[in-house]
């Protein structure tokens, strides 16, 4: 049946205020069955995790339902989801207990094309350990990630390639099979950034062949929570630091103090909204989660499309390069005005969009933009409309012939 947006939109309460979101790569509206299940939890009694009291037991059952939501969304085992409060500290955690087996002549390969949360945490895990820091540059022209260039980059001594499986500046999705082959030809293991990636389509782990995948449950209609995924035999030979009384099993011990049970339950809640997405879809949640997905993605490329196509009749309006194959991100720049001021007289407008570097440090360093306040973003989520595109259109229109 074809995408009931009507239907869709009505499950974001934020929706109702008026505002025109473009800036869901910074982070989504929150789905209303999220708040309840959050709010829910937090009426409910709740004691830290033991199997001696009912509020004990509720907490591990929450714990243990997270685990699997995420499990089912990214198609790995539970036992292997590790839960964090973001995508950066859990990348520092991995980053710190892998580089702790690092010495000086080993290597890693970091890309230009990423949110610093996937190069300073391995940056500097390499320097504390003497190791090298390869880079992979993006092609600026085309905005692509070439894979060929990994051949030269990588050798033996080659421990960790980092990359992204879509840039959160312009989208681009590099080919992370074909790279993830090359680096476990020698040997290194692949940390895949997935945060920009996920909301945009379904996801499966091990197709990509990612030792280690993160993603954030806010880019995702969520709370402000994160997993990184591994598999559990992946886990079992790591030791991070932790508390000595704290759990040695996994993916416990990678989890550092006290849960925030509520925010736990809105995660599982979340992926429940997204296997809701296409009311027909039948199957197990996984099933239902593809099906959505998939459906949710169609949309979002028709609407992204129309942006597209606007955005290449305004004057004065350059759009930053990207290939056809990304996910519905694009910045830009308008003639004469700092990206701070085109957001800000957007944001008069209602209209919600990111700029700046939006912590693509490298990407708009290498592109010379940084200094000048980077760009301006429009993120297309499956909430966005046509109706939307045009009146953002419109009133870029107008910035231009002021």
């Amino acid at each position: 049946m074809p995408f009931d947006i009507t239907r869709i939109r009505a499950g974001y309460p934020a929706l109702a205020e008026g505002h025109l979101h473009f800036d869901g790569a910074a982070g989504t509206q929150t789905a209303a069955t999220v708040v309840d299940a959050v709010a829910d939890a937090m009426r409910a009694g709740i004691g830290n995790r033991s199997p001696a009291s009912g509020p004990g037991r509720r907490s591990l059952e929450i714990v243990a339902a997270a685990r699997s939501a995420v499990a089912d969304l990214l198609g790995v085992e539970p036992a292997g989801v590790v839960l964090g409060p973001s995508a950066t500290a859990l990348t520092y955690t991995l980053a710190r207990t892998l580089g702790a087996a690092w010495r000086p002549g080993d290597e890693v390969v970091v890309s230009r094309l990423d949110h610093d949360a996937n190069v300073r945490p391995w940056v500097q895990a390499a320097e504390r350990a003497g190791a090298t820091v390869r880079w992979a540059e993006f092609d600026p022209a085309t905005g692509e990630l070439p894979v060929g260039q990994y051949a030269d980059l990588l050798t033996e001594r080659t421990r960790l390639v980092a990359v992204t499986a879509a840039s959160n500046a312009v989208g681009t999705e590099p080919d992370v099979p074909a790279i993830v082959k090359l680096a476990h030809g020698v040997g290194a293991l692949v940390c895949v950034d997935g945060v920009h990636a996920v909301p945009h389509g379904p996801t499966d782990v091990p197709a990509l062949g990612a030792d280690f995948f993160v993603t954030s449950a806010y880019k995702w209609s969520g709370p402000h929570l994160a997993a990184l995924v591994a598999a559990p035999q992946r886990w079992a030979g790591l030791r991070p630091d932790k508390l000595r009384p704290a759990a040695d099993t996994v993916p416990e011990r990678f989890e550092h103090g006290t849960p925030s049970f509520p925010l736990l339950a809105g995660v599982t809640a979340a992926v429940d909204h997204l296997a809701g997405l296409d009311p027909d879809a039948r199957g197990d949640r996984r099933q239902r989660l593809r099906a959505g997905l998939t459906a949710a993605r169609a949309h979002e490329e028709k609407v992204f499309d129309r942006l597209l196509g606007g955005l290449a009749t305004l004057p004065g309006v350059t759009v930053l390069p990207a290939p056809a194959r990304r996910s519905p991100t694009v910045s830009f720049r308008l003639d004469g005005l700092d990206p701070a001021e085109v957001a800000t007289a957007l944001g008069a407008a209602g209209i919600c969009l990111s700029h700046g570097d939006y912590y693509a440090y490298e990407y708009f360093t290498a592109v010379g933009l940084r200094a000048r306040g980077g760009a301006v973003r429009a993120s297309v989520y499956h909430y966005n409309t046509d109706d939307e595109v045009d009146r953002l259109l419109a009133e870029l229109g107008r910035l231009a012939r002021r």
